[in-house]
């Protein structure tokens, strides 16, 4: 079973029906036994940093999550759920992260009107995603260069470039997916990037 988490924050449905397009057993949820006992797990996420937290922390949700991933099962972060990952983000100041994958969540620095021929905040639409390491399992039969959603004003900045799967270039070259052992996470949505989001999902259920 793919136990999806909800805190409260997040386009939970999109990301159910994507598994349920493939026929994978997939379930919402916000009960910590169902995400301990879960085969696999998915942090999805639209909002604040330090909401989102607090959206686990007050579901007693964070030790569930983290055990998870330590435990080895696959898990998947989908935008805010790839930057609550990191040690600290900075939105609205310092907020401690899950502190799973060590490093920062940091602001782009332009103009939110997109004046003085600056790019907008947030990064909003269609960008492509380059391969920062071959092999990444979840982007079988996903071409270099695809085209994936974006929406995010914050990007993350791993203190271990290796742990970097694919970067996005959007006025600076940025770390748009993760892979470390059982960890995947993307800064963009696969739930809403179509064919080649869709083939990531069922890469994932796959696994």
């Amino acid at each position: 079973m793919i136990a999806i988490v909800d805190y409260g924050m997040g386009n939970l449905r999109s990301v159910e029906k994507g598994f349920e397009r493939f026929g994978f057993d997939v379930k919402v949820t916000d009960r910590p036994s169902e995400i301990m006992h879960a085969d696999k797990l998915v942090l999805p996420g639209v909002g604040a940093f330090r909401d989102a937290m607090d959206g686990l922390r007050q579901r007693g949700l964070i030790e569930p999550v983290v055990d998870c991933v330590r435990s080895g099962k696959p898990f998947l972060g989908i935008c805010l759920g790839l930057q609550l990952l990191f040690s600290k983000g900075y939105e609205d100041g310092e907020h401690e992260g899950l502190n799973i994958v060590p490093g920062k969540v940091i602001r782009f620095k332009f103009s939110e009107d997109g004046t003085n021929g600056k790019l907008k905040i947030p990064h909003m639409g269609w960008n492509q995603i380059s391969f920062r390491k071959e092999g990444t399992p979840i982007l079988k039969n996903v071409p270099c260069n695809a085209y994936m959603y974006f929406v995010h004003s914050y990007y993350v900045c791993p203190e271990d470039e290796g742990v970097i799967a694919t970067e996005t270039e959007y006025g600076v070259r940025f770390t748009s997916m993760i892979w470390h052992k059982n960890i995947f996470a993307t800064q963009f949505h696969p739930e809403k990037s179509q064919e080649y989001g869709l083939a990531i999902l069922k890469n994932f259920g796959n696994l």
